[in-house]
């Protein structure tokens, strides 16, 4: 007879054993277990008293069902799309510190998981981000970047293209008077007043290179170095005597690629937009940790484990992200309503958003670490400045990356 355990056929096992293990598992303080569902384990032949197999842990269902019912655990797997998600989303925005408490507690099946939440709602919001940022003619709001102006070689070429960017520029401002709060249109009469500036300058050195009998001077080359000189991978290249040759052709290589970018952004300027923008989220993704770092220093003697900071970290984050997510719709519908109660009462919920997201961290803060107001209001802008700094230069640096890479 073969005693190996993977020979154990379905059948070998009886309901009577099945209803032994039902008994013997379940806890004497707790309701029995459920009755077996009258199937067996297809790897290692126990009953099945739900989906999971008690022994081996394998789910029930497999791949080979219909289609539809894959679809379904699909969205479950990655947003918990059932009653979970409308337990979360309530507290998320209105209860600061709740869900972490809840989390802390042992209460955490009910809810959604905070990395979903995270991910889900920063990969959304950016989204949002990008499509409003195009909505709002960021084309025109840019387009003063792509030096039409410096390197026209008439006067009427620069009155030109002068006129024509102030007309895009119109546009934005139309779209900042329907949405006081947009925050890409703020400074248009900045914009404007250097636009003209830039005209004027271009319209000087026309006239003196005409009087001087020369050609307008040309736009320097986007790619320069410290002395000036533009690059070039033969007459100018990287060349840096303490890296091996190898080294210094991979630098070369890559400033030959931000330049092309750099090329292809004077001509599509949204693309500049587009690359901050997706730049944003992969940095908090690698910020989350240092932030719970910085969270575990400053409650050092509270004793709580690294982890517990980092699940306070994700809310938090989750929580900005979906407040940052409301506010550029707000700002959307405020944008694309007429002039009404509509288009001021989106703007005065926004509004209300971008206050409640500062104020929320401070209640966050203080009702998860139950310290003091004062305490707390000293921890949270020593950690909200240092964050910030940091946050700014990995975000810079993610920028750069995206340039090379675009």
């Amino acid at each position: 007879m073969n005693s190996d355990p993977e020979s154990v056929k379905p059948a070998q096992t009886s309901d009577a054993h099945a209803a032994s293990v039902s008994a013997a598992v379940a806890p004497a303080t707790s309701e029995p277990l459920p009755a077996p569902t009258g199937e067996y384990c297809g790897n290692c032949g126990a009953a099945l008293f739900g989906e999971h197999c008690y022994r081996c842990g394998q789910p029930d269902h497999g791949l080979v069902r219909h289609f539809s019912s894959i679809l379904g655990d699909l969205a479950d797997t990655v947003l918990q799309i059932d009653t979970r998600l409308t337990r979360t989303l309530t507290p998320l925005l209105l209860r600061p510190g709740y869900l972490s408490a809840e989390y802390f507690a042992g209460r955490r099946v009910r809810y959604v998981s905070p990395v979903r939440l995270f991910f889900f709602f920063s990969v959304l919001a950016f989204l949002v981000a990008q499509w409003s940022v195009g909505q709002i003619g960021g084309r025109d709001l840019v387009q003063m970047d792509d030096n039409p102006i410096a390197n026209a070689t008439t006067i009427a070429q620069v009155e030109r293209q002068r006129e024509l960017t102030l007309a895009g520029l119109r546009k934005v401002r139309q779209a900042a008077d329907k949405a006081p709060a947009l925050p890409l249109t703020q400074d248009v009469a900045k914009d404007e007043a250097r636009l003209r500036r830039q005209a004027d300058q271009r319209i000087a050195e026309i006239k003196a290179a005409q009087a001087a009998g020369t050609p307008p001077p040309e736009h320097a080359d986007p790619l320069t170095f410290g002395d000036g000189q533009p690059w070039d991978p033969v007459a100018n290249p990287i060349k840096i005597h303490a890296l091996p040759a190898f080294a210094n052709r991979w630098l070369n290589q890559l400033a030959g690629q931000t330049r092309g970018n750099l090329q292809r952004i004077r001509k599509d300027p949204t693309l500049l937009v587009d690359a901050w923008l997706s730049a944003v989220p992969s940095t908090l993704f690698v910020m989350l940790p240092l932030f719970a770092l910085l969270l575990k220093i400053a409650y050092l003697f509270k004793r709580r484990l690294y982890m517990e900071h980092f699940i306070v970290a994700l809310h938090s984050h989750a929580f900005l992200c979906l407040a940052l997510l409301l506010a550029l719709l707000l700002n959307d519908m405020a944008a694309a309503a007429p002039r009404g109660w509509l288009a001021d009462g989106a703007g005065i919920a926004q509004t209300a958003i971008l206050l409640w997201m500062p104020v929320y961290l401070w209640l966050m803060q203080r009702r998860v670490y139950g310290q003091g107001w004062l305490m707390t209001s000293i921890k949270y802008a020593t950690i909200g400045f240092l964050y910030l700094i940091v946050l700014t230069f990995g975000a810079a640096i993610a920028f750069m990356v995206k340039l090379v890479w675009l």
